[in-house]
């Protein structure tokens, strides 16, 4: 089990360029489009996306036993709401990579039957509620963070008149920009919760365009895919810069 783990760890990073190959091309398919005399280049944008769309599927076999293994870590987490979170969000992502497995299968023509878009509903519905409660934990832990901040912040002001070099225009205001500075300080203060926010955020776009729940066009799509794909290598790359369960 541990050599198969070690080797899908090295087709991950892979799979992550090759998805940011296909986002990139899905968004410069989107800007050309409207250009005339761009229609070739359009089609080959076109069939290398979908080539590299096909591709990704081969390294997202072993996924499954990553989000089953992600499941039984999840469940070790010491606070209850990343805990039933994670957990919850985990489960989901074995139920899409089974669904994504069965897609597969069916593009190679190894399993037969017209059942293809429910299939892709399944797998579109179960990303989204993976997305969406990787989420709520990442909103957990941003509110953690700036309650930490606040209580830094009291902190300082007990032995400094003006610790933080901050004033309020107006008391209309006082909320919206406390609120806005503890934001802003807390994800400075941790740059793995930035990107694990900035990445889920990002790849949600996809499954709610598919569900048809928040229509977007392949241009936001597609940029949103791509910055989704540069955070996921930055993680592997600097594993420190991955969201830790606690």
């Amino acid at each position: 089990m541990d050599a198969f783990i070690r080797f899908t760890n090295q087709t991950q990073g892979r799979d992550r360029l090759f998805r940011a190959t296909q986002y990139t091309c899905m968004l410069l398919r989107y800007l050309l489009e409207p250009k005339a005399g761009r229609e070739e280049v359009v089609m080959k944008l076109k069939k290398l996306e979908s080539s590299v769309s096909t591709g990704r599927k081969w390294f997202r076999l072993g996924n499954v036993v990553h989000a089953i293994q992600a499941t039984e870590q999840s469940i070790q987490a010491t606070d209850p709401v990343p805990r039933l979170c994670l957990t919850l969000a985990n489960l989901n992502r074995v139920v899409y990579f089974i669904c994504d497995a069965v897609l597969w299968a069916k593009n190679v023509g190894l399993t037969s039957g017209n059942n293809r878009e429910k299939w892709q509903m399944w797998s579109a519905r179960h990303y989204y509620y993976f997305l969406l409660l990787s989420l709520v934990r990442d909103l957990y832990e941003i509110t953690l963070q700036m309650g930490r901040v606040a209580h830094d912040k009291v902190k300082v002001e007990k032995s400094s008149q003006d610790p933080l070099g901050y004033s309020v225009i107006d008391e209309e205001t006082e909320w919206l920009q406390s609120f806005l500075l503890f934001l802003f300080r807390s994800l400075k203060r941790h740059p793995p919760l930035l990107l694990d926010t900035v990445k889920n955020f990002c790849d949600i776009l996809i499954p709610l365009n598919q569900l048809g729940i928040y229509k977007s066009n392949p241009g936001i799509i597609g940029l949103g895919g791509l910055v989704s794909s540069l955070a996921g290598i930055i993680t592997i790359v600097y594993p420190q810069m991955k969201l830790k369960i606690c």
